[in-house]
């Protein structure tokens, strides 16, 4: 019988200026999320930041200098280390992508949790092989949440 993976989540919301988005990311809504995309143990923090963290942030650590919708840091160096990370989400990317993609806010952000918690452990997306089995398994972990397919044009 295969055991629930435990969950140690810390929630931040750095992004004051977007406390519509912190109504929709109650933590039992962020914690129903990530559980159900996690294959093991994780200690895992959620970050919501505006464009100016977003920014630095991924000019520090990818050298690209614009906001993206969400980093992920994973900190395990093996398949054998825990799973911990930092998922850092950036509100007005994510939302604005919501509004261009026709998406409601809460299936974006569904999207992008998901997405950042594979990552965290070990996911990626770098060539198309992996990018399809990453999409496969976001896909239908956000139907088991009941959100339609993030990769099917609306």
């Amino acid at each position: 019988m295969a055991t629930t993976p435990q969950l140690t989540l810390s929630l931040q919301f750095a992004a004051k200026a977007f406390a519509e988005h912190k109504a929709l990311l109650s933590r039992a809504t962020v914690v129903r999320w990530v559980k159900a995309t996690l294959f093991a143990d994780a200690e895992l923090t959620l970050r919501f930041v505006d464009a100016d963290e977003g920014r630095a942030l991924n000019r520090s650590y990818r050298g690209k200098d614009y906001a993206t919708n969400v980093l992920t840091f994973a900190y395990a160096e093996s398949e054998d280390d825990p799973v911990t990370g930092d998922i850092i989400l950036c509100c007005p990317v994510v939302e604005r992508e919501a509004q261009e993609q026709g998406k409601p806010l809460e299936a974006h952000y569904a999207h992008l949790i998901v997405h950042g918690v594979l990552h965290a452990q070990g996911y990626d997306h770098e060539d198309e092989d992996e990018a399809a089995e990453m999409e496969g398994i976001e896909t239908e972990v956000l139907a088991g949440l009941g959100f339609p397919d993030p990769y099917r044009e609306q």
